[in-house]
């Protein structure tokens, strides 16, 4: 569906954005894009929906190219941005049925999939709400619906879960798997990691505006690792089976090896009752590759 080879996209005073990207995104594929701020994430997406244009590098999607047809592009990707969508004047049911109709989509069907949009996300309640009336969370949930009321066969979403209670955040991810299932290729950028994990196919981390790592979420987490966190102890003595250690106030985190999750109950359990013990996932490792700048990319891609 989209296919994107040797992206670069170089600023005003030589900035480098997006340096020699590639990758795919095939339909019903959910991809997501991680990266520090100032990564040049969005300026990916910016270039795909013709918002921006490319310095070198091509973009292909469905067969053509969004950047010499970019009202082609917006009609045919639907685009969730990180800014707030403007919805003074307007409440939260008319911000969606507008531009899903916008859309093309017909009356009766982008109302009933709007209401369907608002029992999902458990937003009714705020439905006839004017937007100046709304809290953050609600405009963003209510910006989300925008994007998918009728969505187009590539949608790309943008930091989707800013602002937005727990509770909502696992109702909208259910609905960005929906779309998955429903055949639209997914691309979203995202500094929600450990909830991402659990819902997204592929993922791309960039680092300095390169890819620095791809691949599923499963291949990319360290292999057989451990997290053990504790909290309002001493500082206790490390135990030899520790790989790594850290200290945020009174928690304590060791990250050590399978193997070793009994010694590591054991010794947790003699000192305090207040202990957890988790596999390591994809935010260890993305925390440990992009906080190398020196980070060879080539070296750490994952097929």
């Amino acid at each position: 569906m989209l296919y994107i080879n040797n992206l670069t996209k170089v600023y005003r005073r030589g900035v480098r954005a997006n340096d020699d990207i590639s990758l795919a995104v095939a339909d019903g594929e959910l991809l997501g894009l991680l990266g520090h701020n100032g990564a040049g994430k969005t300026t990916l997406l910016n270039q795909v929906v013709g918002l921006a244009r490319p310095t070198g590098g091509t973009i292909t999607l469905l067969g053509r190219d969004p950047v010499a047809e970019p009202a082609w592009a917006r009609s045919v990707c639907s685009f969730q941005p990180q800014a707030h969508a403007p919805l003074t004047g307007v409440t939260v049911r008319q911000a969606i049925e507008s531009i899903g109709r916008i859309r093309g989509g017909h009356r009766r069907a982008v109302r009933r999939r709007t209401t369907e949009l608002l029992a999902a996300l458990d937003i009714e309640q705020w439905a006839d709400q004017p937007g100046e009336r709304l809290s953050g969370g609600v405009r963003r949930l209510t910006a989300f619906c925008m994007a998918v009321v009728e969505p187009g066969r590539l949608v790309m979403l943008d930091e989707p879960t800013n602002d937005v209670d727990p509770a909502r955040r696992r109702l909208l991810w259910a609905q960005v798997r929906e779309l998955a299932a429903a055949g639209h290729g997914v691309v979203l950028v995202t500094h929600n990691i450990a909830e991402a994990e659990r819902v997204i196919d592929t993922v791309v981390i960039l680092n300095h505006g390169r890819v620095t790592a791809t691949g599923p979420p499963a291949a990319l987490a360290p292999d057989r690792q451990l997290r053990l966190e504790m909290s309002g102890t001493a500082a206790p003595a490390v135990p030899a089976w520790a790989l790594r250690t850290s200290r945020a106030g009174d928690r304590l985190t060791i990250t050590l090896a399978a193997e070793h999750a009994q010694l590591a109950v054991a010794w947790a359990a003699s000192i305090t009752g207040r202990f957890s013990l988790n596999p390591v996932g994809l935010e260890e490792f993305y925390l440990t590759l992009t906080a190398n700048p020196e980070t060879n990319p080539d070296a750490t891609l994952v097929s």
